[in-house]
């Protein structure tokens, strides 16, 4: 019960495989996107002229990320985008470019991530906007010096500018800080991948039939494990045996007849789709569901819009109206094993006292039993000296 009211809940959750969407990028090496419930069917195309960028820096190579650096207060100044410069000091505890980095790196609110990058030139501190497109637009200003006799300095170049995406939505440009574009296109996010000005993407958004189609089917197998499970209470066979623990309780007949009535349930109009045998979801005559795959799925296609209000219009839609005869059901099912419960508890406690007074009767004939064996043990002597008696006589 616990997994089908799961599966109902499922089947009438407006964020859940009923409501999702597929979308399928013509060229998916320059453009992909996914989609969330709030997106509308359509086609759209896309043309992504160039890729945000990340903004970058790096310094003169000298020998090792252990060559001793001149301590200076205000070396250089970074500053990200538009926000203020960040002085940096070299002192006794940060003068080599590996200490260096690890003292940019603790330095709160900077925007940059540093590092020291080797190779047959000698080493280079890197520096890299942690934010991309124009917001994260690097400046470095300033450089700083070496110990040696020509006091040599180290200076920065940019490697990469900060930049923002552009493309156009159906015509209509867009300019982007990342490569991630969401809002662009109600309930799609748009994933960049590769810069094509000449190469337009066709992008189609429709219902995913696939995931709406196992959301059913995984709600027709839940039910269909509860449905079987209350029947087998109540299978005979010819001869009148079978039939399970439960054959006479009225509070399973109860569930079976309410399960049965909650699937029935149908509406009019909605474009057609009224009940579940009109989604391609049968009743057989065993109480079990059916699933008619091609008539499930040509529905869906379709008439996904009716086959949502049918099932998931608050307070009136099918999905509704079942949670609440499982809940209803449930409570009914609790009472019942809570009475089953009381009544295995009373009877183990008379078990229980019977098992007490069997065990005092068993005492007590084993003492009777021992005084009568004593006795018969006695017999002979008795015997024998009642005949000693009369022989002397």
């Amino acid at each position: 019960m616990t997994s089908l009211q799961s599966a109902a809940f499922a089947i009438g959750d407006p964020l859940g495989g009923l409501n999702a969407f597929s979308i399928v990028s013509s060229n998916s090496s320059i453009l992909s996107a996914t989609a969330s419930a709030s997106a509308l069917s359509g086609t759209h195309t896309i043309t992504v002229t160039s890729l945000a960028t990340t903004s970058s820096f790096y310094s003169d190579a000298v020998a090792t990320s252990t060559t001793p650096l001149a301590q200076a207060t205000g070396a250089f100044q970074i500053s990200v985008g538009a926000n203020p410069p960040v002085a940096i000091d070299i002192t006794s505890t940060n003068n080599t470019l590996a200490s260096l980095a690890a003292s940019i790196n603790n330095t709160p609110n900077i925007g940059v991530t540093a590092s020291v990058i080797n190779d047959a030139n000698g080493a280079r501190l890197a520096l890299v906007s942690s934010t991309s497109g124009v917001p994260g637009n690097l400046t470095v200003t300033g450089n700083f010096h070496l110990t040696d006799i020509a006091n040599t300095a180290v200076n920065f170049h940019q490697a990469v500018a900060g930049l923002n995406s552009s493309l156009t939505v159906d015509g209509v440009p867009i300019s982007t800080s990342t490569n991630t574009v969401s809002g662009v296109i109600s309930g799609v996010s748009l994933n960049l991948t590769s810069q094509a000005p000449g190469s337009p993407v066709t992008l189609t958004i429709a219902p995913d039939i696939s995931k709406a189609s196992d959301t059913i089917n995984q709600f027709v197998s839940a039910y269909n494990t509860v449905i079987k499970d209350i029947n087998s209470q109540f299978a005979v066979n010819f001869d009148g045996s079978g039939g399970g623990p439960l054959e006479a309780d009225g509070s399973a007949r109860e569930a079976q007849s309410r399960l049965l009535a909650a699937l029935t349930s149908s509406i009019t109009g909605n474009n057609g789709i009224t009940s579940l045998a009109s989604l391609g979801v049968n009743l057989n005559n065993d109480g079990t569901l059916s699933v008619d795959a091609t008539k499930l799925n040509s529905t869906l296609s379709g008439k996904s819009a009716s086959v949502q209000a049918f099932l998931q219009t608050p307070l009136t839609g099918f999905a509704t109206n079942f949670a609440s005869a499982i809940t209803n059901m449930n409570s009914i099912l609790n009472l019942d094993s809570q009475g089953i419960t009381a009544s295995s508890q009373s009877l183990s406690s008379q078990i229980l006292d019977l098992q007490s007074a069997l065990a005092a009767k068993q005492q007590n004939l084993i003492l009777v039993y021992s005084k009568v064996n004593a006795t018969l043990q006695e017999l002979p002597l008795l015997q024998s000296q009642i005949s000693q008696q009369l022989a002397s006589a």
